[in-house]
């Protein structure tokens, strides 16, 4: 079911918008939540200088700072998702702002507590939770604070760092407006001189259409737009480099990758070895873009063939109710209770925000606080890929809806690094399935379809993620020695990037080195990466699940209820599969290397 893209969010139905009404039922209560946080905050005060007086001190002020971020939480995923249905809608845009405001001053507010923390030890620490069983809870977020001791200034540095929190974001926060609010990209036409309309919700899809002349339109007007507000963009993200380059020197890190990785005990090598690896394997991406080429009878593979299928697609249409049956099924083998509470959520609770709409936020993400739904935005198109979108995100919300009937609010996030091997999961799992599907009735042209598909992800995502991981650290590099990122040399760094990724197969282009500039990840410092190693720890957990019986699937599952209970590469082991190691890319990338050979054979 096909939606047009230019209708307004009033013509939407309802059943196809997420039940956000469920988190506040009037713009007072969240006016209220919003004046709540700043009094308890100011409330709150009166313990500077008190925090570690004695046990109960310490447990008082904990307990106060986790309602205060509770409540503020709640206020500000709602007005960041009420903005993101209509990013050309003032009201939210207001309120958006005026909850990151209140954020930034109730930050600083309360800095003091963790530098008070860090004035005591270790022992200190240790005998209070002895004496005081309600502090239990805290042990791990305490041992967590006491190991940045080295990286956290005195209380009147953190108090100044986080009163400019507000101000530190406004390079991501100009790009989210001009990318989803003020960027207009028009209609081009396809070989028959129709328009298309071309917006970040359907470039993806133009992408993949089988006129050439419609993918080359797209493509050329979609580079050709960045490329006219390049030296701005350059200039936002210089200046998000050079803020989390500043941010690190002033913690004592090594680097802005060290202050990425060290909270959450990421070895540096981590990062490396996945760029080591990866390029250890380009010679089955080249080989992999050259069976496209040939396959597509193309004398010259432009990047605008990149996303358009060797096989002819089949040609089916799903609406969203049909995409939901076929992701259930495919996740059945994670038990009964996974499946009916991911069903309800997104077709009786409304978890999902489901097409696209004027204004709406291109893309897709999970999303909420603690205590409202696991809610999911997408653009849905009916595509096959739309399916893939929704196993992903619905992936993180029940990874956040597990960990959060399980863990207490100190521990109901997850860090990237985990977060991502729960939606890849799901996506390993529903493309497996689908491959048994085809061989079980004899389909070749779709498990043709389907092989090139699962080979498409790994481009996609192990190999294209590591590739931005390599820009974002080469750009982090020449700002941590001084030098400052211009478009040219963005460009210039990401042209070569792309070039080595590709291989001789792939034609020159001279507008793909624009494509960093409208990579909205990059103003999340060191984010993209963690989808590469999800992708591989998912292929090996979902490889255990699928032979290891219901101990497998348990271990699984008990990694999804543990939130950030403990360090993801430990979590990790819990689940399966051991992430301090490069062996689990290598695996991933040999069976990236199968799929290529046996596609090359099916074709």
């Amino acid at each position: 079911m096909n939606i047009e893209v230019t209708k307004s969010r009033d013509q939407i139905e309802d059943k196809y918008k997420w039940n956000i009404e469920s988190m506040y039922n009037s713009d007072d209560r969240w006016n209220r939540d919003i004046e709540d946080a700043r009094t308890m905050s100011e409330q709150l005060r009166s313990q500077e200088g008190h925090v570690l007086d004695s046990s109960s001190s310490l447990l008082e002020t904990l307990k106060a700072e986790t309602s205060i971020s509770r409540k503020l939480s709640n206020a500000i995923v709602y007005s960041h998702m009420k903005q993101d249905e209509d990013n050309s809608n003032s009201k939210y845009l207001e309120m958006n702002q005026k909850a990151m405001t209140a954020a930034a001053e109730i930050s600083a507010a309360l800095s003091f507590i963790v530098p008070e923390i860090l004035e005591g030890d270790s022992s200190l620490i240790e005998q209070y939770i002895n004496k005081e069983p309600g502090l239990e809870e805290y042990r791990f977020m305490l041992d967590n604070i006491l190991q940045q001791k080295s990286h956290v200034l005195s209380k009147d540095e953190e108090k100044v760092l986080s009163s400019l929190g507000d101000v530190l974001g406004a390079p991501g926060e100009i790009f989210t407006m001009l990318n989803n609010a003020d960027m207009n990209f028009g209609s081009v036409e396809d070989s028959e001189g129709k328009s298309h309309l071309l917006t970040h919700g359907t470039y993806s899809s133009l992408m993949e259409d089988p006129d050439r002349t419609l993918r080359k339109n797209a493509f050329t007007r979609i580079y050709s737009k960045y490329m006219e507000l390049i030296n701005s963009i350059a200039t936002m993200y210089n200046y998000s480099v050079k803020e989390n380059t500043v941010s690190s020197r002033l913690r004592n890190y090594d680097s802005p990758l060290d202050a990425a990785l060290s909270p959450d005990h990421i070895p540096l090598q981590v990062y490396d070895n996945l760029i080591e690896v990866v390029h250890k394997h380009l010679p089955e991406m080249h080989k992999y873009t050259a069976i496209k080429k040939k396959a597509l009878g193309l004398e010259e593979m432009e990047m605008f063939d990149v996303y358009i299928p060797p096989v002819k697609p089949v040609e089916k249409e799903y609406s969203f109710e049909e995409a939901v049956d076929i992701a259930c099924e495919a996740l059945a083998p994670l038990g009964s209770e996974y499946v009916s509470t991911l069903k309800k959520g997104l077709l009786e609770e409304r978890w999902v925000d489901v097409y696209e709409n004027k204004g709406k936020t291109s893309g897709a993400y999970s999303f909420g606080s603690y205590d409202s739904y696991p809610f999911i935005l997408m653009n849905f198109t009916g595509r096959l890929n739309d399916i893939f979108t929704l196993v992903h995100e619905g992936g993180h919300s029940m990874h956040s809806y597990y960990t959060r009937r399980n863990q207490p609010y100190i521990y109901g996030g997850h860090s990237i690094f985990t977060a991502e091997v729960a939606s890849t999961v799901n996506e390993s799992l529903l493309i497996r399935y689908l491959l048994r599907k085809a061989e079980k009735e004899n389909d070749l042209e779709m498990k043709k379809y389907l092989v090139n598909y699962y080979a498409d992800q790994f481009k996609s995502t192990l190999f294209r993620q590591t590739m931005f991981g390599e820009f974002e650290k080469k750009t982090h590099e020449i700002v941590s020695q001084g030098g400052s990122l211009t478009a040219d040399l963005c460009s210039e760094i990401y042209d070569k990037l792309n070039t080595d990724y590709f291989g001789p197969a792939m034609k020159h282009s001279d507008l793909i080195k624009y494509e960093w500039s409208r990579i909205p990840h990059f103003y999340r410092d060191f984010y993209v990466y963690q989808y590469a190693t999800g992708f591989s720890a998912a292929t090996a957990l979902s490889e255990r699940i699928l032979t290891g019986g219901t101990e497998a699937r348990n271990d699984y599952l008990r990694f999804l209820s543990l939130g950030d209970s403990d360090y993801p590469v430990s979590l990790l082991k819990i689940a399966g599969v051991d992430m301090s190691s490069p062996e689990p890319v290598d695996q991933a990338l040999n069976v990236f290397g199968d799929l290529v050979d046996q596609l090359d054979k099916l074709l």
